[in-house]
């Protein structure tokens, strides 16, 4: 394998990353860049999130599967974490674990762009819970199966 080829395989600048927009008004916008993408991780992913004043990337949720890191690399916002609002800053670096004991999203509560690291362990499948919103979501190899509690199927439906 050629340095080239390592290059490409194991080193990505998040500097000059294609960006995509992601907005569902009036809460949610957040521009995001995939790091991890065509690289040789296989556990572990990585993207850059930038999210402007007043919004939030993504709703309140937590992982049945896969545990989080945030680093925070500029701006300040609010961590909103297991029913509680803590301060975030420039340089933190937030830890969150599966489970339904840690509920989160970042919020930027600021007047100018937040932007951080998001990384996570990338087992499959994956389950996901929006306590806010009392969705519940199973990501595996192919697309998302999302699904509220109260519309759930009896484990025998359809079955003979």
């Amino acid at each position: 394998m050629t340095a080239d080829d390592l290059r490409s395989q194991l080193i990505r600048n998040f500097n000059e990353i294609p960006r995509e927009r992601f907005e569902r008004a009036p809460r949610y916008e957040s521009l995001v860049g995939p790091l991890s993408g065509g690289t040789a991780a296989r556990k572990l992913g990585c993207g850059i999130d930038t999210v402007p004043p007043g919004k939030q990337s993504c709703p309140y949720h937590f992982h049945h599967t896969q545990e989080e890191m945030f680093v925070v690399l500029q701006g300040l916002g609010t961590l909103r974490v297991a029913g509680e609002l803590l301060p975030i800053q420039a340089g933190d670096v937030i830890f969150i674990p599966c489970g339904p004991d840690y509920p989160h999203h970042i919020l930027n509560t600021s007047d100018a762009d937040l932007k951080y690291l998001s990384i996570s362990t990338q087992e499959r499948p994956e389950v996901c819970e929006y306590p806010d919103s009392g969705k519940v979501a199973v990501f595996s190899m192919g697309p998302a199966l999302i699904q509220r509690r109260d519309n759930s199927l009896d484990y025998w439906d359809g079955e003979a």
